[in-house]
């Protein structure tokens, strides 16, 4: 069922069935992976998100996938995706190294 049939229908389309607009992926630079020098990380709460993808879209390295895991290889722990998050779901929490 697309989108516009739920919607005609009154019914919400689950998160699930949902398609996400395509993103970059994380590729290594020239200084090697970003996640390296990170003092903070982002942990999602699966229980207060809402899978709505704001995370993933305004994550600048592109370190948020599809499924909303994080790759804490290229994740920089800028907190952008806790700060645009609408539900709160992330919390950035100090790195133990």
């Amino acid at each position: 069922m697309t989108a516009a049939e739920a919607a005609a229908k009154g019914r919400a389309q689950p998160a699930r069935e949902r398609k996400r607009i395509a993103v970059s992926k994380p590729v290594k630079g020239a200084a090697g992976k970003t996640g390296a020098w990170r003092t903070f990380k982002p942990v999602i709460d699966p229980e207060q998100c809402n899978q709505c993808g704001l995370c993933q879209l305004y994550c600048p390295e592109a370190a948020i996938d599809e499924n909303l895991e994080v790759d804490y290889e290229f994740c920089k722990g800028c907190g952008i995706c806790a700060n645009e998050c609408p539900k709160k779901a992330i919390r950035m929490e100090k790195e133990e190294r």
